[in-house]
């Protein structure tokens, strides 16, 4: 489905009846990569996610993607749907543009789900490389960004065992516009510290993180727990950056065991 939302037009999908969810995806990907979530929730919630700008089947900006506009598409989205409140779920950018939310749209939270992410904004060196890559993908197209970030996406076990989803996350990145993909990672470079905001979180809220991490490490999400009042650790085996794709059922398990408590 698309909903003119911004000057752009979204792409997303709705799944299932109940209390909602809305899911925001990492970078570079997609929605797709909350399939498996939509369907196993959809029995009882309902399952909201979207391809932010730049991404799957929605047209780029016409500037930097900020994680203010994630969010704020996800809040003019919630609106189109007549969604009051939503736990609010983000994966890496996802989880990024989760704090911009919490910012500017407190009253619109439900819940909120912290998966594979960090609070902390990028060092000078990580802009800078941010940049350069940003450079790189613009001339030389999206394989840039897929051999920079897939082998950094999955952990190590996924990269041994499971051919198949490293495979998929190559494909799918290589479909992805290379000016969305620039598009992100300057407004990624910029994004502000969120470390402040974690105190300012008032609902119930899950921190959730592969064992195998190296881009936001377990070391992250146990310092976003430790400060956020209502919140609750879990790390998920045998995964790394893309815990809900590398290990599904238990994070399923742990995801659904959340949202049985906000019920």
């Amino acid at each position: 489905m698309r909903v003119a939302l911004g000057g752009t037009e979204i792409e997303y999908e709705v799944r299932g009846t109940g209390p909602a969810v809305v899911l925001l995806h990492a970078f570079p990907l997609g929605q797709f990569m909350w399939d498996g979530e939509a369907e196993a929730l959809s029995d009882r919630h309902r399952v909201v996610r979207f391809d932010a700008r730049g991404f799957g089947g929605t047209p780029p900006g016409g500037g930097p993607l900020t994680m203010d506009q994630i969010a704020d598409d996800a809040a003019a989205l919630m609106d189109h749907l007549e969604i009051e409140t939503a736990v609010l779920g983000g994966c890496s950018m996802g989880g990024y543009a989760a704090f911009a939310f919490v910012r500017r749209h407190p009253d619109r939270l439900a819940g909120l789900v912290l998966q594979d992410t960090r609070a902390g904004a990028d060092t000078a060196e990580a802009r800078a490389n941010r940049a350069t890559l940003a450079s790189r993908v613009l001339e030389e197209g999206a394989q840039a960004a897929a051999d920079a970030f897939v082998p950094k996406l999955v952990g190590e076990t996924t990269q041994g065992e499971n051919f198949d989803l490293v495979a998929h996350l190559h494909e799918r990145i290589l479909a992805t516009s290379p000016l969305g993909i620039a598009q992100a990672l300057h407004g990624l470079g910029t994004r502000v510290d969120s470390r402040e905001t974690l105190a300012h979180i008032q609902v119930p809220t899950l921190v959730v993180v592969g064992e195998e991490d190296v881009l936001t490490p377990p070391a992250e999400a146990e310092a976003m727990a430790a400060t956020i009042a209502d919140s609750r650790l879990e790390l998920i085996p045998r995964a790394g950056h893309l815990s809900n794709l590398e290990n599904p059922p238990v994070y399923r398990d742990v995801l659904a065991g959340f949202l049985d408590t906000l019920r």
